[in-house]
C-alpha cells in the first residue's frame, strides 16, 4: 500500500489519498473534491443500486456527512462534502478499521472475521453481521449505530454471493476504495450485453 506520509517533490507537497478517502472518491464523479447528492445518486446507480435505494442513500449520505466535512463553514442546501475532510465525518459505533486519520488498520480488519465469520471463514451470514454491529454499538450511541447499520446493511444487500455470505475480500475492498469501481465495470459489462450489435 502507497504510503500516507506526505512527499515533497520540487518544494511542492503532494499527500496521497487515505483509504478513507478513496473509499468516497468513487462519488466524487467530476473530481473536484466536492461530493454533492447527485453525484452520490449517480456513484450508486453505477454500481447497480436501484433508483430508490440512490435517492435514500444520497439524501441520507449527504445530509449525514455535509456539515461535518466543512467545519468553520455554514450550512448549505446543497448538502456537499469535502473529500479531503472525510475523516472529520467518521462515525462511532464503527468497526474501527478507518484509525482517526482514515488510515486502514489492517488488525481490526482481521478482528471483523475473527471475532464473527463463525459459519464459514472469511464471510460473514446475515446474522453474524447483526451481531457485528450490536457489539460495535457504544451505549446510547443511535446515530453512530443508524450509520454503521445503513452502511453494513446496504454493503450485505448489494454484494452478498448465491449463498447470502458477504466475503472478506468485499469488505476489503470496500475499505480500500476499490470495490466500488469494480462493481461499477460489472454494471457496464452487463448493460453492454444487452445492447444489440447493429
Amino acid at each position: 500500500m502507497a504510503s500516507c506520509n506526505n512527499i515533497h517533490q520540487e518544494g511542492i507537497e503532494k499527500s496521497e489519498p487515505t483509504p478513507l478517502e478513496k473509499h468516497v472518491m468513487f462519488f466524487d464523479i467530476d473530481k473536484n473534491g466536492i461530493i454533492y447528492p447527485w453525484e452520490t445518486y449517480q456513484g450508486f446507480r453505477k454500481i447497480g443500486s436501484g433508483i430508490f435505494l440512490s435517492i435514500f442513500a444520497s439524501f441520507f449520505i449527504n445530509f449525514g456527512l455535509s456539515r461535518k466535512t466543512r467545519p468553520g463553514k455554514g450550512p448549505s442546501l446543497l448538502f456537499p462534502i469535502e473529500v479531503k475532510n472525510i475523516k472529520l465525518a467518521k462515525h462511532t459505533s464503527d468497526s474501527g478499521v478507518y484509525d482517526n486519520e482514515g488510515r486502514f488498520v489492517s488488525e481490526k480488519f482481521e478482528e471483523i472475521f475473527k471475532k464473527h465469520a463463525g459459519s464459514t471463514e472469511n464471510a460473514l451470514t446475515a446474522q453474524e453481521l447483526d451481531e457485528l454491529l450490536k457489539a460495535n454499538k457504544q451505549p446510547k450511541d443511535t446515530k453512530g449505530h443508524i450509520a454503521a447499520l445503513s452502511e453494513w446493511k446496504i454493503l450485505y444487500f448489494l454484494c452478498k454471493d448465491q449463498n447470502g455470505l458477504l466475503r472478506k475480500e468485499i469488505v476489503r475492498g470496500v475499505y480500500d476504495g476499490s470495490l466500488f469501481e469494480q462493481m461499477a465495470k460489472e454494471q457496464q459489462a452487463k448493460k453492454k450485453k444487452f445492447i444489440p450489435s447493429s
